[in-house]
């Protein structure tokens, strides 16, 4: 059969690293909101969109890791 000539998935990442980079990743997700929350109002509003949006992908990837780190694969 097919499936036994193909090698098992091996994730790029390493299952024993997924607990720190969700950290590092939400972590980083929790400045850049602090970082918007205190930006002045006379900025141009493309910065904030900027903040916005990496805090935002930043916050998504870090919760897919910690689901990830701990067991409930997405």
């Amino acid at each position: 059969a097919l499936h036994k000539h193909i090698p098992s998935f091996t994730p790029f990442v390493p299952v024993a690293v997924l607990p720190y980079l969700a950290f590092a990743l939400l972590s980083a997700t929790f400045a850049l909101a602090f970082y918007f929350s205190t930006i002045s109002k006379s900025s141009l509003p493309i910065h904030e969109v900027l903040v916005a949006s990496l805090a935002s992908i930043l916050g998504g990837f870090g919760v897919v890791a910690l689901f990830c780190s701990v067991g409930v694969y997405v």
